[in-house]
């Protein structure tokens, strides 16, 4: 019975998710990926090899960014994460081809911060964490870097350092980062995004970061056997 029931509900996970209304965009938040193929199949809408088990395990996630973003406020960070109309704060560039929403906006709060400043959350395991609170952000996990960077960028607030924020899944400690704007870095994968744009505009396939289906980074790719 255990199993039916796990059956089941993975069942109905996997048909929700490919039910779902597929992103027309290029999303900052894959723009950082070491594979423009990789990126290029998303942005083409390709669906992508995912078990139920990393659904729930991105649900999950969700639901704790939404309670760390209560701690934020809690501790007298003014924490927006809705516009004015209620909508995720973002950007829409290259007649929406390119898009992002961010996890909110810091406007106020304790003074060894500055203000107005984008506010990123993440949840991680315990090795990644730890790595993480270890190395810092740009080395350990240079998606997310790009993702930020974009979002100082196109939201107009890249005068104040990003407030970068990790929780640990397995221990619950919590880790904070200023991520300073990097001009270079955005200007590099804004380009990166046009090149991939114009690439699929013209049915040419791009680079995958490896022509061996073998490498580890391909072997845990969810394209893994469209690419190849």
């Amino acid at each position: 019975m255990i199993q039916q029931i796990n059956d089941l509900l993975d069942a109905k996970l996997i048909e929700k998710h490919r039910s779902r209304e597929k992103r027309d965009y290029l999303g900052a938040s894959m723009l950082g990926d070491e594979c423009t193929r990789k990126i290029q199949l998303q942005y083409m809408k390709h669906e992508i090899d995912i078990s139920a088990q990393n659904l729930r395990t991105f649900a999950i996630g969700h639901c704790l960014e939404d309670l760390i973003a209560e701690w934020i406020r809690l501790a007298g960070f003014d924490l927006r994460t809705k516009d004015e109309n209620g909508e995720q704060f973002g950007f829409s560039v290259a007649n929406g081809k390119i898009a992002g929403h961010v996890d909110g906006v810091l406007k106020n709060g304790p003074d060894f911060c500055k203000y107005p400043c984008v506010w990123e959350c993440k949840t991680l395991n315990n090795k990644s964490w730890s790595d993480t609170a270890k190395r810092g952000v740009l080395v350990t996990k240079p998606l997310y870097f790009t993702q930020v960077q974009l979002y100082m960028a196109y939201l107009n607030l890249e005068e104040n350092p990003c407030v970068f924020t990790a929780l640990n899944k397995d221990t619950s400690e919590l880790y904070h980062e200023l991520i300073v704007f990097d001009a270079e870095a955005a200007q590099r994968y804004s380009d990166r995004a046009v090149q991939i744009i114009k690439a699929t505009e013209n049915n040419e396939l791009l680079p995958c970061v490896s022509g061996d289906p073998s490498f580890y980074r391909c072997k845990m790719c969810g394209f893994r056997n469209e690419c190849f």
